[in-house]
């Protein structure tokens, strides 16, 4: 049975990394952006992350340029970014297509595991199906990322649990 241990990814300077490194811990593996909307998530993830790293628990970032081109930076620019406005310790890796012929198989992998169960409800949401649904037509079949700060949650087995709530329920009980 495949997991996410069964796969390599580049770090921000172009090192091959197994995720096997990783092996034992609970991961939450996110597609950011630096430009979006959601970009604001980085200040409840890196205080989840300092949290509950020395728990056994890493997040690893992934900056994607894929969606509207928000996050147009060099691997360089974006890890500076995130460092000086939110202070981010956890692993970021090298920038990556994570939709299209050109998707890291890691996500492709990811989302099929999970796919996709929608944005929520309200306006905001129903522009933001609207908006992704264009901008994903791009990709046809292989559109396996709806939009940024898409979330999965690993468990220590390395197998993608059908049900990532828990970082939005910290993050939601983190606002109060």
């Amino acid at each position: 049975m495949k997991t996410v241990y069964d796969f390599a990814v580049k770090d921000r300077n172009g090192k091959e990394v197994s995720l096997s490194e990783y092996n034992g811990k609970v991961l939450l593996i996110v597609n950011t952006a630096t430009g979006c909307g959601f970009t604001p998530h980085y200040d409840p993830l890196e205080a989840m992350y300092k949290e509950m790293k020395d728990q056994g628990f890493e997040i690893l970032d992934f900056p994607c340029n894929q969606f509207a081109n928000q996050a147009p930076g060099s691997d360089d620019e974006i890890h500076e970014f995130c460092t000086m406005k939110f202070g981010t310790e956890f692993p970021q890796f090298a920038k990556i297509d994570v939709n299209g012929e050109t998707a890291d198989p890691l996500f492709a992998y990811l989302a099929t595991e999970k796919p996709f169960e929608g944005f929520g409800k309200g306006l905001k949401i129903k522009m933001l199906e609207k908006f992704s649904g264009m901008n994903n037509k791009t990709f046809g079949d292989k559109a396996y990322i709806r939009w940024n700060f898409t979330k999965f949650l690993v468990d220590r087995e390395g197998k993608v649990l059908q049900d990532s709530s828990l970082p939005r329920i910290w993050m939601r009980s983190k606002k109060r």
